[in-house]
């Protein structure tokens, strides 16, 4: 209990913390959505006067802070620029295929590296170990985007075996087919999400297998006549869950991050591309409200791994 109340403290402070530097970031950028010709050429200088007033930007920067702050912990994120609708909406519009995404990408990840790592580690120096190993470093070292435009010049445009973007070809009625079609855009950006994923992970899970086969432990195992999959099961796999989890949980803002990038190749509808879509625009409180969800996201993300190794290990104290 007293780890989860240290993790909700963290989480609010790091949260205020991250509001007020994004908050003054953007707000000292030198374009402006409200600026002379941004949008309309002919608009005057008291017409944008009289837009600032009424979104409160005409008020010095720490009150627009404070009376940001307040609406949000009402989970008002106050209304778009562009489209004049309340941001909450257009999040929670977009945000569940982002969810989806991400949670189907990280869950692939954590399976995919610990089985590659093993393997790797249990069949040190063979050819199945090298093959791994270059493996993980064309993974670690191949940009997604350039990933994602390349497969989707074989698989879209040239074999026309995959949806070159957006998330369905059929309407929405419900049936199976619907929902195959939505499983199969998703190909594409998970997989460059897990393939990008899991190099530095399989290296990380295959060296310390590797130091875990050295223990004496394993050595008592071995002559206790156990074998291989209850050495595994009993003595590799709980030693390597702690250190796993907790570099998955590190590894959520770059995953989110990445968001932004496919979903803008992809054309999908998700929180990503709405903050590109809103960047582009100097869409504040859009840009704001996603830049909270996604920091509250990461956060909630380690706490909940925190809390996985205290299950896992109860003397562990999160630190």
């Amino acid at each position: 209990m007293n780890l989860f109340i240290r993790k909700v403290l963290y989480l609010i402070i790091m949260l205020f913390i991250i509001s007020l530097i994004s908050f003054l970031a953007i707000h000292l950028a030198p374009n402006s959505f409200f600026a002379s010709g941004e949008l309309n050429p002919n608009i005057t200088e008291e017409s944008i006067e009289q837009l600032k007033a009424i979104y409160g930007l005409d008020k010095p920067l720490y009150i627009q802070f404070f009376s940001w702050i307040a609406a949000i912990i009402q989970l008002d994120f106050g209304i778009s620029f562009a489209s004049g609708e309340m941001v909450k909406n257009e999040i929670l519009d977009r945000i569940p295929i982002t969810l989806t995404i991400n949670i189907i990408s990280m869950f692939l990840i954590f399976i995919i590296s610990l089985y590659l790592g093993i393997k790797a580690a249990l069949n040190k120096d063979s050819k199945l170990d090298r093959g791994i190993g270059q493996l993980s470093l064309l993974s670690f070292s191949m940009p997604s985007f350039y990933l994602a435009l390349l497969l989707v010049l074989v698989f879209a445009i040239n074999f026309e075996v995959l949806p070159i973007a957006g998330l369905h070809s059929v309407p929405n009625d419900g049936s199976l087919t619907y929902y195959l079609d939505f499983a199969w855009h998703l190909i594409l950006p998970i997989f460059i999400i897990v393939f990008g994923g899991i190099g530095s992970l399989v290296l990380y899970i295959r060296s310390l297998t590797i130091e875990i086969l050295k223990s004496d432990y394993i050595f008592f195992a071995k002559s206790r006549g156990l074998n291989n999959k209850k050495i595994l099961r009993y003595y590799i796999l709980p030693n390597l869950y702690p250190p796993v989890i907790t570099l998955l949980g590190l590894s959520l803002p770059g995953i989110i991050g990445g968001s932004v990038i496919l979903e803008s190749i992809f054309s999908i509808d998700g929180m990503g591309l709405l903050f590109y879509q809103s960047a582009l625009s100097h869409d504040y409180p859009v840009i704001m409200g996603i830049l909270i969800i996604g920091a509250f996201l990461t956060l909630l993300g380690n706490m909940l791994a925190d809390l996985v190794l205290l299950k896992l290990n109860p003397n562990y104290d999160g630190k």
